[in-house]
């Protein structure tokens, strides 16, 4: 009797090992990117979503993960019953919050830009934030209280140019041009004129022309990090899709290797999210999955040695949601593809 009850126990004990998951929280979660993050939380095999912070739609239930959640108004979120929160809130309005979750003891994945290099907050109590460009990032991010997740855009540009720039491939003093176009959720969810389906649709346009885009002090600052003595001319467009982004940079080189495509073949050898391709890559190889698809050709006719280097993502996974899930997994031990879609 004693025997089988110590079984029983061990057997229970085996199950709430078995069935633990961490508990996590979305503010700002009723946006293109909070929901995302909601649904991708919702079937993690590791984490449980315990609330979804929504101000403008709380009372209101959406479906993620095959079960109906509850917005609740930020106020309301038990910050203190979570172990890592995700903010997805405004720019300029999640640094708060994040204190918040903070002060609550909750480790968190912050994707506004408030943290972000080239930004004000950078630091917190003297100690620098980490950036979150996981392959880039990894080895900060398991001790990491805070991580600022990268932009959709500075995600594509960054882990395309990397390699370059790391191996000083990149011309001293050069110009480095990204023409980079994204799909209209890369805006956001609050509703604007130009947005609608009858603006968007059957027309291409640029925007923040003249170098002036908000991710570029981000992109510039990461890439001085990686060594890089370039100048960054950043054009943003505006696609008739949904999601997606797909960006040509062009680089002035020291040479071109023999193999154009080596850089990024020993730099991302063995990365579950990045793949280096013969073919240039589209909008289609990428958008639900949590990928970089890059590729790279040398520049024909050209007095200066260039490379022409494409880079597509689903803007709300690899970069956004899926990219915050990988950073926590990183953060909480977890396998980094583990709950996203490769």
């Amino acid at each position: 009797m004693v025997a089988g009850a110590l079984v029983d126990r061990r057997q229970m004990q085996c199950y709430a090992l078995l069935v633990h998951k961490v508990a996590v929280g979305v503010l700002g979660a009723s946006g293109y990117t909070g929901r995302e993050l909601c649904a991708l939380v919702a079937r993690h095999p590791e984490m449980e979503l315990v609330f979804a912070a929504a101000n403008e739609q709380r009372g209101k239930s959406a479906r993620f993960g095959g079960r109906d959640v509850t917005f609740v108004a930020s106020e309301d979120a038990p910050l203190q019953s979570t172990e890592l929160v995700f903010s997805a809130l405004p720019h300029g309005a999640s640094a708060e919050w994040v204190g918040r979750a903070r002060e609550a003891g909750a480790r968190v994945v912050d994707l506004s830009s408030d943290f972000r290099p080239g930004n004000p907050g950078t630091s917190q109590n003297g100690a620098s934030i980490p950036y979150g460009l996981t392959e880039l990032s990894r080895g900060v991010l398991p001790d990491a209280a805070l991580v600022a997740n990268p932009g959709c855009y500075p995600t594509a540009v960054l882990i395309a140019l990397a390699p370059l720039l790391a191996s000083g491939l990149v011309l001293p003093g050069a110009t480095i041009t990204v023409n980079a176009a994204s799909g209209v959720t890369g805006a956001g969810f609050t509703p604007r004129p130009e947005l609608m389906f009858a603006q968007v649709a059957e027309d291409f346009r640029a925007y923040a022309v003249g170098n002036t885009h908000r991710h570029l002090a981000e992109i510039k600052s990461f890439a001085a990090k990686l060594g890089g003595d370039a100048d960054i001319l950043f054009t943003p467009h505006l696609l008739p899709v949904s999601r997606g982004i797909l960006a040509t940079i062009t680089v002035p080189v020291v040479r071109v290797p023999d193999n154009v495509l080596s850089p990024w073949l020993e730099t991302y050898s063995g990365e579950p999210f990045v793949e280096v391709v013969a073919d240039p890559p589209t909008l289609r190889d990428v958008v639900h999955r949590n990928v970089v698809r890059i590729s790279a050709v040398a520049a024909a006719g050209v007095r200066q040695p260039t490379i022409v280097v494409l880079a597509a993502l689903d803007n709300l996974m690899k970069g956004a949601a899926g990219q915050a899930v990988q950073n926590a997994n990183a953060m909480l031990g977890f396998p980094e593809p583990a709950g996203l879609p490769a």
